[in-house]
Parts: structure tokens; sequence; C-alpha cells
């Protein structure tokens, strides 16, 4: 069973996103310096498209990164700890998920998404990287629900 049929079901997908989203928030949170301000500011921007843009967004992709992220998740099964796996494989973890926004990047019309996008695609690693204890947490939490 892949991580879309266990996490995406009718009775977990709004929590899953709920608590992705809450976990960007506190990503963006624990920024500082000028790059912090920079992403905050971005998407403070982004959540000025649409009220609740930022849970559409992730209700979106998610069914794609999980796909993404199932190979990665296979192999930490089989390893024993799938999140850790995750985690001590951050760099592919990001790799897949920038995978996925990238290639949705391109089909977007709208410039503001497409223009805070590419300002930030070159640090996005860095942050995606950041986020994926987090994210393996969320994950591991409702496969085992």
């Amino acid at each position: 069973m892949g991580l879309s049929d266990q996490l995406l079901s009718p009775n977990k997908k709004a929590m899953v996103v709920d608590d992705c989203c809450n976990m960007i928030d506190q990503q963006l949170a624990s920024k500082s310096g000028m790059s912090g301000i920079a992403l905050k500011t971005a998407f403070t921007a982004l959540k000025g498209v649409k009220p609740g843009y930022i849970p559409y967004v992730v209700e979106q992709l998610l069914p794609q990164f999980l796909t993404a992220l199932d190979p990665l998740w296979s192999e930490g099964l089989e390893k024993g700890d799938p999140a850790a796996h995750l985690v001590a494989s951050r760099s592919d973890t990001a790799d897949a998920m920038l995978g996925v926004t990238d290639a949705r990047i391109k089909n977007t019309q709208r410039q503001i998404i497409k223009g805070t996008y590419e300002k930030f695609r070159g640090s996005a690693k860095k942050h995606v990287e950041e986020a994926v204890p987090d994210l393996a947490k969320i994950v591991d939490k409702y496969t085992k629900v």
C-alpha cells in the first residue's frame, strides 16, 4: 500500500493537510535574518492570492508529493524505520519534493506565484531539507493511525 493510499483516505486527508500547513507555519516562524524576512514576506503575498490558498496548494500537491516520496519510504520500510530513512536521505527527499513543485510551477498562470517561486528556488532545497524531519513525523504519524 502506497503513501497516497494511506494518507489520502477520507478520514485522514484533512488532518494531514492541516498538519502540513502547521508545519509550514512553524518552519517560517523559525526563519530569521534577511532571508527569513524575505521568505515570510513572500508567503504573506502568496496567502493574499486568495483566502485558504496555502491549504489549497498543499491539498493539490500532496498526492504528487506522496507518490514522489513512496520509493524513499519503501526503502525505509525495508530498513526498519521509514521516517528515519527520510531524514537520513533528506537531500533525496527534498529533490523528490522539489521535482514535483518544479513541474507544477511550469503550468501556473499566476505571475505572483511563478515569480515568487523562481526567486526562492535557489535556496529552496536548504529550506525543504530543514523541514524533512517534521514532514517525516507527519507521514509516520498517519501511516500508523
